[in-house]
């Protein structure tokens, strides 16, 4: 019998009261922490900015947002933007740029966030920013704009980090950063964070940032928003609900385009001949945000002229751990997927990977690529953090690749008709990988790849595929 990890929440996932909560936020939107916090002031803001985060605007090639924090003394956001130059006289003629500041207050104590965004950028250029805080300004950090049209580029995928985030997350943050190159951006399949499972939520988002350092500062970010990203609330009526947690809106300057009712949250960017379209489960599932959300997805991607169209979510259409599918929003958005043609779905949650290819299964995908038919949506789901859940019963049928117990980040590389995805295990070992080739026809045809993979990881019984206790909970 598999080990249990870390309980979870069960009651938070699926049985909150429907309410929009995302827009009205509560008196108290960060309930109090475990009792067993004991601040030691590592986490508490200082007199330099920290948990700085880049991230992209709508057109990521004219414009880019960035976030920070400090203590209270610094009252106004300010940041300095300049185009790179060899030398080191950076500041000679940067620009200004003023922004919007927020108090928080948590566990931690009293601290700021501040917002800049910068519009109006040069593409596929680079630039250089530093950002103010009371005791001086932060040091001068690169970053590159997108190109106009298309160029191809390398992007970086991850799913939940969620537990653990600094002590076991982060080395493979760290070394999906590190292997990737020259990675223009990265993206993230929501649970950033723990929402306080073992730690306080404070705590959690200044072990992210740090799990991502000045990296997440260079190269623009794209996160999702999972479940536990929203924090517990009580609504007047007694009834248990959610609300988005206070740090997401702060954390992130995001673009502001999504779906009515679900701006924070839900949003698109267009980064160099590819739509990145960003959704909300936990919002469609619980608040009452799927009907917009799916008319704004239909919208967002009749609308689009990007070779390639990526949408990124939490909860997964096709699950590698939980009994069922997620048939709600399945309903709702994969006909769209299908009929919009978009090429790549990524997704978390699950804890596990899988990637499902063809609805039919994996013998059907198989078939498909061999005789050279066109097929897609390409539907994965990955994890990062340490929290791990086990296989389904439809892991050795439905997906084409799957694994538990396992961490693994993903490389994927873009052209102008091949989209090329690659899967590592936390040890840089290549579990999966394919690509899609687009046709004439404008349809995708899916090649397997021929490099040799790792051998399929799961438990078995009490025993993990590392010489080591199953760490894998079985999802009822």
């Amino acid at each position: 019998m598999k080990l249990s990890a870390a309980a979870l929440m069960g009651a938070l996932l699926f049985a909150a009261a429907p309410s929009m909560a995302q827009v009205a936020a509560p008196p108290d939107p960060d309930p109090l922490p475990p009792p067993a916090h004991a601040p030691n002031g590592r986490w508490a803001a200082k007199g330099w900015a920290d948990r700085i985060v880049l991230t992209p605007a709508a057109d990521a090639a004219r414009g880019a947002g960035v976030a920070w924090r400090t203590d209270t003394r610094q009252a106004t956001a300010e940041a300095q933007i300049a185009v790179e130059i060899d030398g080191p006289l950076l500041g000679f003629t940067a620009r200004t740029v003023a922004g919007t500041t927020a108090s928080i207050s948590n566990e931690n104590g009293e601290a700021r966030y501040h917002q800049v965004r910068f519009e109006g950028l040069t593409p596929a250029t680079r630039y250089v920013y530093r950002v103010r805080a009371a005791d001086g300004w932060s040091e001068w950090l690169p970053f590159q704009t997108a190109a106009e049209s298309f160029q191809p580029f390398r992007f970086i995928y991850l799913g939940d980090t969620q537990n653990d985030i600094l002590e076991i997350g982060s080395r493979v943050i760290r070394s999906a950063l590190r292997e990737a190159g020259p990675a223009a951006l990265v993206v993230h399949a929501g649970d950033l964070v723990a929402q306080r499972e073992t730690k306080v939520h404070d705590d959690e988002w200044g072990e992210w940032t740090e799990a991502g350092g000045r990296a997440f500062a260079m190269a623009p970010q794209i996160p999702a928003s999972g479940n536990h990203e929203y924090v517990d609330h009580i609504l007047a009526d007694g009834t248990e609900s959610r609300v988005l947690g206070p740090h997401w809106a702060l954390q992130f300057a995001l673009p502001e385009n999504g779906a009515q009712g679900v701006e924070q949250t839900s949003y698109f960017v267009d980064y160099q001949g590819v739509r990145f379209i960003v959704l909300d489960g936990t919002a469609a599932l619980d608040l009452g945000g799927l009907e917009s959300q799916t008319r704004w997805l239909d919208q967002t991607l009749a609308s689009s002229t990007a070779r390639w169209n990526i949408a990124l979510f939490h909860q997964p259409l096709y699950t590698c751990a939980r009994p069922e599918d997620t048939e709600e929003l399945k309903a709702a958005w994969k006909p769209i997927f299908d009929a919009r043609r978009i090429d790549l779905v990524l997704q978390g949650h699950d804890h596990c990977y899988g990637r499902v290819s063809d609805p039919l299964g994996a013998e059907a995908s198989r078939a498909n690529s061999d005789a050279g038919r066109p097929q897609g949506p390409v539907y994965v789901v990955s994890v990062t953090g340490s929290k791990m859940y086990g296989l389904n019963d439809r892991a050795d049928s439905q997906p084409v690749r799957a694994a538990e117990n396992t961490e693994l980040y993903q490389l994927i590389d873009v052209d102008a008709d091949r989209l090329s995805f690659r899967a590592f295990t936390a040890t840089g070992r290549l579990y999966d990988a394919f690509t899609l080739t687009r046709g004439e026809d404008g349809l995708n045809r899916l090649t397997e790849t021929e490099e040799t993979l790792l051998a399929l990881r799961r438990c078995d019984g009490a025993a993990g595929p590392d010489d080591r206790p199953c760490t894998a909970e079985i999802k009822d």
